[in-house]
């Protein structure tokens, strides 16, 4: 029979042993958590329902991009061409996005030629003329009057202004070259072409 000593031994052996192995329950929550699924794809020739998706998210760029060439045209002098929207409305969304910002930089640097030839002094300009000037457009070279018929700083129509070798719209024309062109027709028409601010 084992002695008392032997069977302590035996019980603390097999105390540790249990003490070792690990909880029936610590595997469960070890183990690593399922992979979730990827998602289903697309339906096969499901593009026909992105496209009206694409048109609406389009939408706001078309416009961005029609009003800021607007405001070109319009610092420009001249008119957006037609069609311009519906063809933008073609444009997938980054170049749409490429051309804001291409007409945004266009834009500023138009104004600030602009300023620059309005802020320009007319120099050899006559007193009559400056006079004219100032009755017809208070100096403006962009002024735009009588409907649209008057245009530019002495407010030429444009059959005057192509009689004094001008083209496209006097009042796009740089400020010189409306003073040249006016200079010319005083010099050979006389102030009467100006019947009210020319007398």
């Amino acid at each position: 029979m084992p002695s008392r000593h032997a069977l302590s031994r035996v019980m603390l052996a097999t105390a540790a042993g249990a003490l070792a192995l690990p909880a029936a329950g610590a595997h469960a929550a070890a183990a690593p958590a399922p992979v979730p699924a990827a998602p289903a794809p697309l339906p096969a020739g499901g593009g026909h329902l992105m496209r009206p998706l694409a048109r609406v998210a389009k939408g706001p760029l078309v416009v961005r991009n029609v009003r800021l060439a607007r405001r070109l045209a319009h610092v420009e002098g001249r008119r957006l061409r037609r069609g311009y929207a519906s063809a933008l409305a073609t444009w997938p969304a980054p170049r749409l996005e490429r051309h804001a910002r291409r007409l945004r930089r266009d834009l500023r640097e138009a104004r600030r030629a602009a300023h620059r030839r309005d802020a320009a002094p007319a120099v050899g300009v006559s007193p009559a003329l400056r006079a004219i000037a100032a009755c017809e457009s208070g100096g403006d070279p962009r002024a735009i009057g009588g409907g649209g018929a008057f245009r530019g700083k002495y407010q030429f129509t444009y059959a005057t202004w192509a009689a004094v070798g001008g083209s496209g719209d006097p009042a796009a024309a740089p400020e010189a070259e409306q003073d040249r062109r006016a200079a010319a027709l005083y010099a050979t028409a006389g102030a009467g072409q100006w019947p009210v601010c020319g007398r």
